[in-house]
Formats: C-alpha cells, structure tokens, sequence
C-alpha cells in the first residue's frame, strides 16, 4: 500500500506565517506530524492493526502506539477487538471515526477553540 501523505496546501496567517493541517490540529489537540499522519492512514480503508500501519507508514511500533493512544484519547479513533482471536493476547484494530461524524467533531473543536481565544481577548483587553 502507497505510504500515506499529508497535504501541503497552506493558510496565510495575520502574522505572516502560513499553517497547514499538522500546525491547525498539533495547536488545538496536541498532535504531532505522526499523529496525523496515523489519522489520515486510518480514515482511508478498513480497520488495521499496528503491524500493518508499521509497514504503510515505515514507522516503529513504539510511535504507532503512541499516536493511537493519543487519537484514542482524543475520541479520534477507535479500537475494535479482532474477531476470532480468542487464544492468547487479544489483537486490537484501529479505524478513525466515521469520516462525516471525524470531520464535524474536528470543525466544531476548532469552532470552540476559536471562540474561547476570542473570549479570553475581549477578557484580557480591558480600556
């Protein structure tokens, strides 16, 4: 499978500098270009489990399991018990959200931050 890749389409900020997906979703969830990366591997195709999310994104087991207990604690993703694996350790698999269902949650977290830093600006700016 083709090794997924962020986009690198970009938005001017006032300031002068430019952000894309990585800067906008690592400022308001805490990810990392990894993070991201793990998410948008997830939202394409089925459920998988770590080993094959190794292989796609050419990543060790130690960072894929921390971007999924990070997207997992982020209720970006979601962990599903492989079926017929009764012997030994139980296997995980890991798909992100439904895509409309990922997309509103991401819009609105934005949303709400954005209101929350406006709100702090009319706090803090006082005559």
């Amino acid at each position: 499978m083709e090794q997924t890749q962020i986009s690198g389409s970009r938005i001017k900020l006032p300031s002068g500098k430019d952000a894309g997906l990585v800067d906008i979703l690592s400022f308001c969830y805490g990810l990392s270009e990894t993070d991201v990366q793990v998410l948008i591997a997830l939202m394409k195709g089925d459920a998988r489990g770590t080993e094959e999310l190794e292989t796609e994104l050419k990543l060790s087991k130690a960072s894929i399991n921390r971007s999924l207990n990070k997207l997992l604690e982020m209720a970006l993703v979601m962990r599903i018990k492989e079926p017929g694996n009764k012997a030994g350790r139980p296997r995980y698999l890991y798909k992100a959200k439904d895509y409309g269902e990922l997309k509103s949650k991401i819009l609105q977290d934005i949303k709400d931050c954005s209101e929350k830093m406006a709100d702090l600006v009319n706090q803090e700016f006082k005559p």
